[in-house]
């Protein structure tokens, strides 16, 4: 009985370590129950731009059989493209960017980012997917670049 209360209440602790994104894909890895994952993200100051990112989400059996029960791996992967008219309102335009998503990889201190870099030069959004892990931090990313020309694009801030 304790050992299904354990696995019951671990079960909806791990359920908060992921989401965000509407999920558009859950596809079985293996025979352990492990997932990858691909939600729809949708930039709230950025119309007309659809990213999905790809994400691992490791099963019961794998979480038993490693004895990490907390944590998702840092692994992800994304793809940008135009989904309409392009509206940008009031975006980070400095090298640094900004988050524009976030999802837990583990109980603390761990997670899943998605950042918008507007590439001025080249006139594009560039959309980088990284781990934000406290001590290691991660060299596991991916980035999307979105071209921004044609007369479908509006700025609504300049």
């Amino acid at each position: 009985m304790r050992r299904l209360l354990f696995i019951s209440s671990a079960a909806l602790v791990l359920s908060a370590c992921g989401g965000g994104g509407a999920e558009v894909a859950e596809i079985n890895n293996d025979w352990t129950g492990n997932e990858i994952k691909i939600e729809a993200l949708n930039d709230e100051k950025v119309q007309g731009v659809t990213c999905h990112m790809a994400h691992f989400d490791r099963g019961v059996i794998d979480r038993l059989r490693k004895g990490d029960w907390f944590e998702n791996p840092s692994n992800g992967s994304i793809s940008c493209g135009v989904t309409g008219p392009i509206t940008i309102g009031d975006i980070e335009t400095r090298k640094k960017g900004e988050e524009v998503f976030r999802q837990s990889q583990s109980i603390i201190f761990k997670k899943l980012s998605v950042r918008r870099v507007y590439d001025a030069d080249n006139d594009a959004l560039v959309y980088l997917v990284y781990s934000r892990r406290i001590v290691d931090g991660s060299a596991k990313m991916s980035i999307a670049s979105v071209p921004l020309y044609g007369e479908s694009v509006t700025w609504t801030n300049r």
